[in-house]
Protein backbone atom coordinates (compact mmCIF):
# COMPACT_ATOMS: atom_id res chain seq x y z
CA UNK A 1 0.00 0.00 0.00
CA UNK A 2 1.01 3.63 -0.40
CA UNK A 3 2.66 5.06 2.67
CA UNK A 4 1.22 8.24 4.12
CA UNK A 5 4.36 10.22 3.27
CA UNK A 6 4.60 9.10 -0.38
CA UNK A 7 1.31 9.93 -2.03
CA UNK A 8 2.87 10.19 -5.48
CA UNK A 9 3.98 6.55 -5.76
CA UNK A 10 1.56 4.02 -7.22
CA UNK A 11 0.96 1.18 -4.75
CA UNK A 12 3.08 -1.82 -5.79
CA UNK A 13 3.38 -0.46 -9.34
CA UNK A 14 6.64 0.25 -11.17
CA UNK A 15 6.06 3.85 -12.32
CA UNK A 16 8.03 6.36 -10.28
CA UNK A 17 6.75 9.89 -10.86
CA UNK A 18 9.25 12.63 -11.60
CA UNK A 19 6.71 15.43 -11.62
CA UNK A 20 3.48 16.38 -9.91
CA UNK A 21 0.00 17.57 -10.86
CA UNK A 22 -0.47 19.31 -7.51
CA UNK A 23 -2.64 22.38 -7.84
CA UNK A 24 -3.42 21.83 -11.52
CA UNK A 25 -7.05 21.80 -12.60
CA UNK A 26 -8.23 18.94 -14.81
CA UNK A 27 -11.56 18.94 -16.65
CA UNK A 28 -12.56 15.42 -17.70
CA UNK A 29 -15.47 14.10 -19.72
CA UNK A 30 -16.79 10.89 -18.21
CA UNK A 31 -14.67 9.57 -15.37
CA UNK A 32 -17.26 8.11 -13.02
CA UNK A 33 -15.61 4.70 -13.46
CA UNK A 34 -12.99 2.78 -15.45
CA UNK A 35 -9.94 4.30 -17.08
CA UNK A 36 -11.15 7.87 -16.62
CA UNK A 37 -11.60 7.43 -12.88
CA UNK A 38 -8.18 5.77 -12.61
CA UNK A 39 -6.54 8.73 -14.38
CA UNK A 40 -8.40 11.18 -12.16
CA UNK A 41 -7.51 9.25 -8.99
CA UNK A 42 -3.82 9.23 -9.93
CA UNK A 43 -3.95 13.01 -10.38
CA UNK A 44 -5.85 13.42 -7.11
CA UNK A 45 -3.06 11.67 -5.21
CA UNK A 46 -0.84 14.56 -6.26
CA UNK A 47 -3.35 17.09 -4.94
CA UNK A 48 -4.89 18.07 -8.29
CA UNK A 49 -8.26 19.73 -8.75
CA UNK A 50 -10.54 17.55 -10.87
CA UNK A 51 -13.81 18.52 -12.52
CA UNK A 52 -15.71 15.47 -13.71
CA UNK A 53 -18.62 15.90 -16.09
CA UNK A 54 -20.46 12.62 -16.57
CA UNK A 55 -24.00 11.46 -17.25
CA UNK A 56 -24.22 9.05 -14.33
CA UNK A 57 -25.81 11.00 -11.51
CA UNK A 58 -27.84 8.04 -10.28
CA UNK A 59 -26.52 4.47 -9.80
CA UNK A 60 -26.54 2.37 -12.96
CA UNK A 61 -28.18 -1.05 -12.63
CA UNK A 62 -25.15 -2.84 -14.08
CA UNK A 63 -22.22 -0.43 -13.75
CA UNK A 64 -20.81 0.66 -10.42
CA UNK A 65 -20.19 4.30 -9.62
CA UNK A 66 -21.66 7.75 -10.17
CA UNK A 67 -20.09 11.15 -10.67
CA UNK A 68 -20.66 11.77 -6.96
CA UNK A 69 -19.06 8.54 -5.72
CA UNK A 70 -16.14 9.28 -8.05
CA UNK A 71 -15.73 12.71 -6.46
CA UNK A 72 -15.70 11.12 -3.00
CA UNK A 73 -12.94 8.76 -4.15
CA UNK A 74 -10.90 11.63 -5.57
CA UNK A 75 -11.15 13.66 -2.39
CA UNK A 76 -10.23 10.61 -0.30
CA UNK A 77 -7.13 10.24 -2.50
CA UNK A 78 -6.04 13.78 -1.69
CA UNK A 79 -7.49 15.92 -4.46
CA UNK A 80 -10.25 18.48 -4.79
CA UNK A 81 -13.23 17.38 -6.86
CA UNK A 82 -16.19 19.08 -8.53
CA UNK A 83 -18.77 16.55 -9.76
CA UNK A 84 -21.09 17.71 -12.54
CA UNK A 85 -23.92 15.73 -14.07
CA UNK A 86 -23.82 16.53 -17.77
CA UNK A 87 -23.78 15.13 -21.28
CA UNK A 88 -20.83 15.85 -23.55
CA UNK A 89 -23.29 15.84 -26.46
CA UNK A 90 -25.09 18.87 -25.03
CA UNK A 91 -23.56 22.26 -25.83
CA UNK A 92 -25.05 23.86 -22.75
CA UNK A 93 -23.78 21.16 -20.40
CA UNK A 94 -20.25 21.44 -21.74
CA UNK A 95 -20.25 25.24 -21.61
CA UNK A 96 -21.54 25.08 -18.04
CA UNK A 97 -18.80 22.61 -17.06
CA UNK A 98 -16.09 24.86 -18.46
CA UNK A 99 -17.55 27.87 -16.67
CA UNK A 100 -17.88 25.94 -13.40
CA UNK A 101 -14.24 24.78 -13.57
CA UNK A 102 -13.03 28.33 -14.10
CA UNK A 103 -15.27 29.75 -11.37
CA UNK A 104 -14.56 27.02 -8.81
CA UNK A 105 -10.83 26.52 -9.34
CA UNK A 106 -9.76 29.70 -11.15
CA UNK A 107 -8.94 28.15 -14.52
CA UNK A 108 -8.30 24.98 -16.49
CA UNK A 109 -4.87 23.45 -17.05
CA UNK A 110 -5.78 20.06 -18.52
CA UNK A 111 -8.67 18.71 -20.57
CA UNK A 112 -9.01 14.91 -20.68
CA UNK A 113 -11.33 13.69 -23.41
CA UNK A 114 -12.28 10.38 -21.86
CA UNK A 115 -15.98 9.95 -22.68
CA UNK A 116 -16.50 7.42 -25.46
CA UNK A 117 -19.07 4.97 -26.80
CA UNK A 118 -18.25 1.65 -28.44
CA UNK A 119 -20.05 -0.70 -30.84
CA UNK A 120 -17.96 -3.13 -32.88
CA UNK A 121 -20.80 -4.17 -35.22
CA UNK A 122 -20.08 -4.49 -38.90
CA UNK A 123 -21.68 -2.08 -41.34
CA UNK A 124 -24.75 -4.12 -42.23
CA UNK A 125 -25.49 -4.79 -38.55
CA UNK A 126 -24.87 -1.41 -36.94
CA UNK A 127 -27.95 0.41 -35.72
CA UNK A 128 -27.80 4.01 -36.92
CA UNK A 129 -28.73 5.25 -33.47
CA UNK A 130 -25.56 3.59 -32.20
CA UNK A 131 -23.62 5.09 -35.10
CA UNK A 132 -24.92 8.56 -34.22
CA UNK A 133 -24.18 7.99 -30.53
CA UNK A 134 -20.54 7.20 -31.26
CA UNK A 135 -20.17 10.18 -33.57
CA UNK A 136 -21.83 12.51 -31.08
CA UNK A 137 -19.92 11.39 -27.98
CA UNK A 138 -16.56 10.43 -29.44
CA UNK A 139 -16.03 12.96 -32.22
CA UNK A 140 -18.32 15.89 -31.52
CA UNK A 141 -17.91 15.64 -27.75
CA UNK A 142 -14.12 15.67 -27.98
CA UNK A 143 -14.15 18.59 -30.39
CA UNK A 144 -16.70 20.55 -28.34
CA UNK A 145 -15.05 20.15 -24.94
CA UNK A 146 -11.65 21.03 -26.39
CA UNK A 147 -13.07 24.03 -28.27
CA UNK A 148 -14.93 25.55 -25.33
CA UNK A 149 -11.99 25.06 -22.96
CA UNK A 150 -9.49 26.82 -25.24
CA UNK A 151 -9.83 30.33 -23.78
CA UNK A 152 -9.11 28.99 -20.28
CA UNK A 153 -6.30 26.72 -21.49
CA UNK A 154 -4.56 29.62 -23.22
CA UNK A 155 -4.23 31.39 -19.88
CA UNK A 156 -2.56 28.38 -18.22
CA UNK A 157 1.22 28.22 -18.04
CA UNK A 158 1.17 24.45 -18.54
CA UNK A 159 -1.86 23.59 -20.67
CA UNK A 160 -2.60 20.16 -22.11
CA UNK A 161 -5.39 18.38 -23.97
CA UNK A 162 -5.16 14.59 -23.64
CA UNK A 163 -7.56 12.44 -25.64
CA UNK A 164 -8.01 8.70 -25.19
CA UNK A 165 -7.89 7.63 -28.83
CA UNK A 166 -5.73 5.34 -30.97
CA UNK A 167 -2.86 6.12 -33.31
CA UNK A 168 -4.04 7.04 -36.81
CA UNK A 169 -3.33 4.22 -39.22
CA UNK A 170 -4.81 4.16 -42.74
CA UNK A 171 -4.11 0.47 -43.26
CA UNK A 172 -7.52 -0.69 -44.60
CA UNK A 173 -7.74 -3.55 -42.09
CA UNK A 174 -8.59 -1.17 -39.23
CA UNK A 175 -11.52 0.36 -41.09
CA UNK A 176 -12.63 -3.02 -42.39
CA UNK A 177 -12.87 -4.61 -38.96
CA UNK A 178 -15.45 -2.25 -37.41
CA UNK A 179 -15.93 0.73 -39.68
CA UNK A 180 -18.41 2.73 -37.59
CA UNK A 181 -16.32 2.52 -34.42
CA UNK A 182 -13.06 3.16 -36.26
CA UNK A 183 -14.49 6.30 -37.83
CA UNK A 184 -15.57 7.57 -34.41
CA UNK A 185 -12.26 6.86 -32.66
CA UNK A 186 -10.20 8.17 -35.57
CA UNK A 187 -12.33 11.33 -35.44
CA UNK A 188 -11.02 11.82 -31.90
CA UNK A 189 -7.47 11.25 -33.11
CA UNK A 190 -7.90 13.69 -35.99
CA UNK A 191 -8.91 16.26 -33.40
CA UNK A 192 -5.56 15.67 -31.68
CA UNK A 193 -3.69 15.96 -34.97
CA UNK A 194 -5.43 19.16 -35.99
CA UNK A 195 -5.43 20.93 -32.64
CA UNK A 196 -1.75 20.17 -32.05
CA UNK A 197 -0.96 21.99 -35.30
CA UNK A 198 -3.49 24.77 -34.73
CA UNK A 199 -2.30 25.46 -31.19
CA UNK A 200 1.44 24.92 -31.64
CA UNK A 201 2.16 28.59 -30.95
CA UNK A 202 -0.38 28.96 -28.15
CA UNK A 203 1.40 27.00 -25.44
CA UNK A 204 -1.19 24.21 -25.42
CA UNK A 205 0.08 20.64 -25.80
CA UNK A 206 -2.28 18.19 -27.49
CA UNK A 207 -1.73 14.42 -27.42
CA UNK A 208 -3.58 11.11 -27.61
CA UNK A 209 -3.01 8.09 -25.38
CA UNK A 210 -4.06 4.49 -26.06
CA UNK A 211 -3.47 1.12 -24.35
CA UNK A 212 -1.40 -1.64 -25.92
CA UNK A 213 -3.59 -4.33 -24.36
CA UNK A 214 -7.15 -4.90 -23.28
CA UNK A 215 -7.92 -2.97 -20.09
CA UNK A 216 -10.08 -4.35 -17.30
CA UNK A 217 -13.23 -2.23 -16.99
CA UNK A 218 -16.73 -2.81 -15.64
CA UNK A 219 -18.14 -2.49 -19.15
CA UNK A 220 -16.03 -5.42 -20.37
CA UNK A 221 -16.77 -7.47 -17.25
CA UNK A 222 -20.49 -7.07 -17.96
CA UNK A 223 -20.13 -8.50 -21.47
CA UNK A 224 -20.89 -12.21 -22.01
CA UNK A 225 -17.78 -14.04 -20.84
CA UNK A 226 -16.33 -10.76 -19.59
CA UNK A 227 -15.06 -12.17 -16.30
CA UNK A 228 -12.86 -14.58 -18.25
CA UNK A 229 -11.83 -12.05 -20.90
CA UNK A 230 -10.41 -9.57 -18.39
CA UNK A 231 -8.09 -12.19 -16.96
CA UNK A 232 -5.99 -11.51 -20.05
CA UNK A 233 -6.12 -7.75 -19.51
CA UNK A 234 -4.19 -5.12 -17.60
CA UNK A 235 -5.68 -2.94 -14.90
CA UNK A 236 -6.60 0.68 -15.68
CA UNK A 237 -3.73 1.81 -13.48
CA UNK A 238 -1.35 1.44 -16.42
CA UNK A 239 -3.30 4.10 -18.32
CA UNK A 240 -3.44 6.26 -15.20
CA UNK A 241 0.33 6.13 -14.77
CA UNK A 242 0.89 6.75 -18.48
CA UNK A 243 -1.44 9.75 -18.48
CA UNK A 244 0.37 11.11 -15.41
CA UNK A 245 3.70 10.72 -17.18
CA UNK A 246 2.48 12.56 -20.28
CA UNK A 247 0.90 15.38 -18.29
CA UNK A 248 4.00 15.89 -16.15
CA UNK A 249 6.51 15.35 -18.96
CA UNK A 250 8.08 12.34 -17.23
CA UNK A 251 8.28 10.61 -20.63
CA UNK A 252 10.52 13.31 -22.08
CA UNK A 253 13.89 12.04 -20.95
CA UNK A 254 16.81 12.65 -23.23
CA UNK A 255 16.72 9.12 -24.63
CA UNK A 256 12.92 8.79 -24.82
CA UNK A 257 12.67 9.61 -28.50
CA UNK A 258 9.50 11.59 -27.77
CA UNK A 259 8.80 14.96 -29.29
CA UNK A 260 10.62 17.61 -27.29
CA UNK A 261 7.54 19.79 -27.46
CA UNK A 262 5.33 16.96 -26.15
CA UNK A 263 2.55 17.75 -28.60
CA UNK A 264 1.00 16.07 -31.61
CA UNK A 265 1.89 12.57 -30.41
CA UNK A 266 -0.14 9.37 -30.50
CA UNK A 267 1.28 7.68 -27.45
CA UNK A 268 0.72 4.15 -26.22
CA UNK A 269 0.83 3.38 -22.52
CA UNK A 270 3.87 1.13 -22.87
CA UNK A 271 5.77 3.68 -24.97
CA UNK A 272 5.21 6.42 -22.42
CA UNK A 273 6.07 4.34 -19.39
CA UNK A 274 9.19 2.87 -20.96
CA UNK A 275 10.37 6.42 -21.62
CA UNK A 276 9.58 7.22 -17.98
CA UNK A 277 11.77 4.35 -16.77
CA UNK A 278 9.40 1.39 -16.48
CA UNK A 279 10.79 -1.90 -17.80
CA UNK A 280 8.55 -4.49 -16.13
CA UNK A 281 4.83 -4.27 -16.94
CA UNK A 282 3.80 -7.46 -15.17
CA UNK A 283 2.50 -5.67 -12.05
CA UNK A 284 -0.21 -4.07 -14.19
CA UNK A 285 -1.59 -7.42 -15.38
CA UNK A 286 -4.42 -9.32 -13.73
CA UNK A 287 -2.56 -12.58 -13.73
CA UNK A 288 -1.98 -13.72 -17.30
CA UNK A 289 1.61 -13.95 -18.56
CA UNK A 290 2.65 -11.04 -20.76
CA UNK A 291 2.60 -13.19 -23.88
CA UNK A 292 -1.01 -14.19 -23.16
CA UNK A 293 -2.40 -10.65 -22.83
CA UNK A 294 -5.07 -9.64 -25.35
CA UNK A 295 -3.72 -6.89 -27.66
CA UNK A 296 -5.83 -3.80 -28.17
CA UNK A 297 -8.04 -3.92 -31.26
CA UNK A 298 -6.27 -0.95 -32.92
CA UNK A 299 -2.67 -2.12 -32.49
Amino acid sequence: MTSSNDASASPALPYQARGSLKGRTILMSGGSRGIGLAIATRAARDGANIVIMAKTGEPHPKLEGTVFTAAEQLEAAGGQALPLVGDVRNDGDVAAAVAAAVEHFGGIDVVVNNASAIDLSRTDAIDMKRYDLMQDINVRGTFLLSKLALPALRTSNNAHILTLSPPLNLDPKWAGMHLAYTMAKYGMSLTTLGLAEELKNDGVSVNSLWPCTLIDTAAIRNMPGGAQIVQAARGPEIMADAAHAVLTGANLSADSGASASNTGNFYTDEQVLRAAGVSDFRPYSLGAPEEKLVPDIFL
